[in-house]
């Protein structure tokens, strides 16, 4: 383990890491593209939240992560960055560029079947968004309804989970949707290697470092 892993991993821990808009056109070329420290810009700690975009090492697109477990996976020499997002993150002692997508350095093989059910996994499925009102918000201010409520009989499933904001979870309380005349704005459905490839490119629509590499 590196000492430049070990650094920037206390500072992730302690959240007092400092993002820079980086303008330079310099790319390197040894992993984990290490740069040298100093440069004082814009602070931008959002950046950390990024969406990245993860290959496997045959190049299939099979996951998204925020960028600050792409920068830990880059580190420990588990992946390492084909596109960076020109963000610059600059910690103590070691400064890199922040990655918009990894590659693994060996290749895993990816079930053909549904991720594990969570909070995450339903909000990435829905895009953030509320399924009621449309509207899209962090994920801090989403929470999930059932949309059978469970005290009427509604479980805790792919089907019957979905995003949403907080004004549309009260309104619709312990209502049926057509009690309360709210029904999701898509048909709520497991989240398989299809779906989230499907995702994958809706999030890449409008990012060419992203693009390329959604052709499957």
């Amino acid at each position: 383990m590196s000492w430049r892993f070990l650094v920037l991993r206390d500072e992730l821990k302690i959240m007092s890491l400092r993002m820079h808009n980086f303008g330079g056109s310099y790319r390197p070329h040894l992993p984990p593209s290490m740069l040298p420290g100093g440069v004082h810009q814009e602070n931008d700690g959002h950046a950390l939240h990024q969406p990245v975009l993860v290959l496997n090492a045959s190049y299939e697109p099979i996951n998204v992560c925020a960028a600050r477990r792409a920068i830990v996976l880059v580190l420990k020499g588990i992946a390492m960055t084909e596109e960076e997002n020109g963000h610059f993150l600059h910690a103590a002692r070691v400064a890199m560029r922040v990655p918009s997508v990894i590659r693994l350095l060996e290749y895993r093989r990816i079930p053909h079947q549904s991720r594990a059910l969570s909070r995450k996994n339903i909000l990435l499925r829905d895009r953030n968004t509320c399924q009621y009102c449309s509207t899209a918000l962090p994920s801090s201010e989403l929470t999930l309804d059932h949309v059978i409520p469970r005290s009427r009989g509604g479980l805790s499933t792919w089907e019957n989970l979905v995003a949403c904001c907080h004004p549309c979870n009260r309104r619709k309380g312990n209502q049926l949707p057509h009690e309360s005349n709210m029904r999701p704005m898509r048909e709520p459905r497991s989240f398989n290697l299809h779906t989230s490839r499907h995702i994958m490119r809706l999030m890449g629509h409008s990012d060419d470092k992203w693009r390329k590499y959604l052709f499957y």
